[in-house]
């Protein structure tokens, strides 16, 4: 396969837990993203038989396909069971995909449900590891449980690792961000959610030196019968030359 790294980068889970009395910012307790990492591997399973299938965001997905066009390599962070890796190969089978997640068991499940993909596990944080460059790069509902600092960081690494004129795929919960906080699952789990303003993520996607393409406002109809708002951004690399 193409996408070759050393195993020893795939996976992070501490981080350290100091304020930062320069910038008042957090770094991030290692205890929420250790949670995080448990509960996804824990119910992978569960959130397959969930959103496989789910068909809301598949125009969205035919637009990030229509701009790269046939021949592509894609990296997919967060990849979960392997739903929109899935996806985007029926629509694109000769595209070159590197699937990658933090839990093992969301790999093992996106690598049964996609033979011709390369599924590895890798922790998003250290992305800028991998030593190879794509044509495009899909974060599908990763940004809710990252902190704005690592969120920030991401798209700096994400804009490092695209060819010119690439494409990043962006979709996450618009929100307050003082909304952000432990939300409880039906199976008693909890896992911390970040909100982010539409406003702060484009700016996000700015400062890192993207143009900002296209926006998707898709209904989610939760399992209570409340809807909330999804948002997806497509942007583009562009360097100046």
């Amino acid at each position: 396969m193409l996408f070759i790294y050393p195993q020893k980068v795939c996976v992070r889970i501490v981080v350290c837990v100091k304020r930062n009395l320069l910038t008042d910012t957090y770094i991030w307790n290692m205890d929420h993203y250790q949670e995080t990492f448990n509960i996804w591997n824990k119910l992978a399973a569960r959130y397959q038989a969930m959103f496989m299938d789910l068909d809301i965001y598949h125009h969205s997905y035919d637009y990030f396909c229509g701009q790269l066009g046939e021949t592509a390599k894609v990296l997919e962070l967060g990849c979960g069971p392997g739903n929109i890796t899935r996806y985007l190969l029926q629509q694109r089978p000769s595209w070159q995909v590197l699937a990658t997640d933090v839990a093992p068991a969301m790999v093992e499940l996106a690598a049964a449900a996609n033979p011709s993909a390369e599924c590895r596990v890798l922790d998003c944080r250290e992305v800028a590891h991998l030593p190879v460059t794509f044509n495009g790069i899909v974060i599908g509902f990763c940004m809710p449980y990252l902190t704005e600092t690592d969120n920030r960081q991401l798209m700096r690494d994400c804009f490092g690792l695209l060819e010119d004129a690439g494409l990043l795929y962006l979709s996450f919960v618009p929100g307050a961000q003082d909304r952000s906080g432990y939300q409880t699952g039906s199976s008693g789990d909890r896992l911390y959610f970040h909100y982010y303003p539409l406003e702060v993520v484009q700016e996000m996607l700015l400062q890192a030196g993207f143009v900002l393409l296209q926006d998707f406002s898709i209904a989610f109809q939760r399992s209570g019968g409340e809807v909330e708002t999804h948002m997806v951004l497509v942007a583009q690399k562009k360097t100046l030359g």
